[in-house]
């Protein structure tokens, strides 16, 4: 891992198409090039968004559904956990594939729903409106991301013992006041840990689903970090350039991951 991850930042220095022998040093042209690349900064914005909002709906989800399934008696419950988690087992290909097919324009899910409620007027261009696309690739991000995440906080919640609930409610605390003053305190390290994961993640998981369900259209809308830098590197046949919007993703990545880090770091509670 070192070793690629080194020669990452070497070739950054370098006008390189990836195929001809020859290689000229540019120094920092690369990065000074980005600054003026609007659609780097198109890409770099679209990240920016889709983990700042599929982070939060995911984790926000995943915790309040992992809370019902845990405190709540419900009637086949392991049938819902089942199927919430099943998103998370399949290929990010496939997933693209079904969610293409129900933001189909004309035989689409969504589309086809409206149609049958005689709401046509409603219908949208799901995947080739440039105010939408990006939302789109989010549902599926968070469908796919959301069963497993709630698995993993349902484990972390079920270890903390009924009697600790018990007490509470016998002070007058509602399930509410219990989730706030019980459950995620108790169960912070896992957030904690699961978040910087998820971030982490969220960044290739978004690059997949672009590169299958929309190739970053419509005119760059839907592009992200990843799927330029392959565009670049490979298409274009810009590797030098390429490597340069990598060493940015990768330090980018770094600076995400160290300020949850920063941010959620609190003294672990024990029960």
């Amino acid at each position: 891992m070192v070793v690629p991850t080194v020669n990452v930042f070497r070739m950054s220095f370098y006008t390189w198409s990836g195929f001809s022998p020859d290689m000229r040093f540019v120094g920092l042209d690369n990065f000074t090039a980005l600054l003026d690349d609007a659609q780097f900064v198109r890409a770099f914005q679209n990240t920016v968004a889709l983990l700042v909002v599929v982070t939060v709906v995911t984790m926000g989800m995943g915790l309040f559904l992992a809370a019902v399934m845990t405190r709540q008696r419900l009637r086949g419950r392991t049938l819902y956990r089942f199927v919430l988690y099943v998103p998370s087992v399949l290929s990010v290909v496939v997933i693209a594939a079904i969610f293409s097919a129900v933001f189909d324009q004309e035989n689409g899910l969504i589309n086809g729903t409206l149609r049958a409620l005689s709401l046509d007027g409603l219908r949208q261009v799901w995947l080739g409106d440039q105010d939408l696309v990006l939302w789109s690739v989010a549902i599926a991000m968070v469908w796919q991301s959301l069963g497993y995440y709630m698995v993993l906080y349902m484990a972390g919640m079920a270890s903390i013992p009924e009697d600790v609930y018990e007490a509470s409610a016998l002070d007058g605390a509602s399930p509410v006041r219990q989730f706030f003053a019980i459950t995620l305190p108790l169960i912070w390290q896992n957030l904690r840990t699961t978040l910087t994961f998820f971030v982490m993640s969220a960044v290739n998981l978004s690059f997949v689903l672009v590169r299958a369900m929309t190739g970053g259209g419509p005119d760059g809308s839907s592009e992200v970090l990843l799927s330029y830098m392959y565009k670049q590197a490979y298409t274009n046949s810009s590797y030098g350039y390429g490597m340069a919007i990598g060493v940015v993703i990768f330090a980018f990545s770094f600076l995400v991951s160290l300020l949850v880090s920063r941010a959620t770091r609190r003294e672990p509670l024990q029960f």
